[in-house]
């Protein structure tokens, strides 16, 4: 069975459904990611995750100092991550704020490679539905294919699930383009102002049931950020989701996240948790600016036995 928005048309629908979601275990919960971070690879295994990695990659840049010359350099590290190699995979997308969704787009030409561009007043989203509304659409018709929305955290604390469900469920309507497609829905759900893991499973649930493509943690703009046992917590979500209702959902880690290191973390509990399913850029995506350059520098070291340096990687 899969739910459509039509079907939760109230706070008591709403409810019924989180309702039924059990209490998150977390002495559980983080001693699985504890013994998750301990697994380590081979070097064979170890040079497919970090391509993997790089592809998994979006390459983001959300200052209020961007300009469309740090945009168009930011998107030829994208097509070109390693100008040196031309094995190098391509990341799996460029994000930035609506305004210069434009120039993303136009840098990256016809390339595979997605505009996200954060949307619904970023990083707060406090602001009125009708500003977000027109926030989405903007960026949908500058040339996103992916929209980074934020949901409302005050609403959501204050239990106000409907109306973060509703805001939700416009978004995902202002991301429709002409001519049936859809722009990629990804909410943020900004993990490290929810206090509890309760509220994450409950948000989580939340956003896949008002359509979400993709869950995200953070804006990277709120400490804690993306954690471990945030992300294994929402990868168990998306699994037991479609197992519920038939359809897949991807996650996002978001802000934090720099090492080489850390992103096997990551993808050994991809992996371990919601599967080979979910191994690949349409179902998992990190959200990082310096992630890449360290992934660089380690593959580097791989093909020729030393240890570059950040001298010879871009800085974005």
């Amino acid at each position: 069975m899969t739910i459509t928005p039509t079907d939760l048309g109230s706070a008591a629908d709403v409810r019924s459904v989180l309702g039924d979601l059990s209490g998150v275990d977390q002495v559980g919960l983080e001693a699985r990611a504890a013994a998750l971070s301990t697994r380590s690879i081979k070097k064979d295994a170890k040079r497919t995750a970090i391509d993997l990695a790089i592809s998994m990659v979006d390459l983001t840049t959300l200052e209020g100092a961007d300009t469309p010359g740090k945009v168009r350099s930011l998107a030829a590290k994208a097509l070109r991550p390693d100008p040196s190699d031309p094995t190098c995979p391509q990341v799996a997308a460029v994000c930035v704020y609506p305004d210069l969704v434009g120039t993303a787009r136009e840098a990256l030409g016809d390339a595979p490679i997605g505009v996200a561009s954060v949307a619904t007043a970023f990083p707060s989203g406090r602001a009125p539905l009708e500003v977000k509304v027109t926030d989405t659409e903007y960026a949908v018709a500058a040339g996103a294919s992916e929209i980074d929305m934020v949901i409302d955290r005050g609403a959501f604390l204050a239990g106000d699930l409907l109306k973060v469900y509703e805001e939700i469920v416009a978004v995902r309507a202002a991301c429709e383009r002409g001519d049936g497609s859809h722009a990629h829905l990804k909410v943020i759900l900004e993990t490290g102002e929810l206090a509890t893991y309760d509220n994450v499973r409950k948000a989580s649930w939340l956003a896949m049931l008002a359509g979400a493509d993709f869950i995200k943690t953070s804006t990277g703009k709120v400490s804690p950020a993306a954690t471990l046992p945030v992300t294994l917590l929402m990868l168990e979500a998306v699994r037991d989701y479609r197992d519920a209702f038939g359809r897949q959902v991807g996650v996002k880690p978001a802000g934090g996240i720099r090492t080489t290191k850390d992103a096997i973390k990551y993808l050994v509990t991809v992996n371990e948790t919601a599967g080979l399913d979910w191994m690949t850029p349409t179902w998992f995506r990190f959200g990082a600016s310096s992630l890449l350059n360290d992934l660089l520098m380690q593959r580097q070291k791989l093909e020729t036995g030393r240890y570059s340096g950040p001298d010879y990687v871009t800085i974005d």
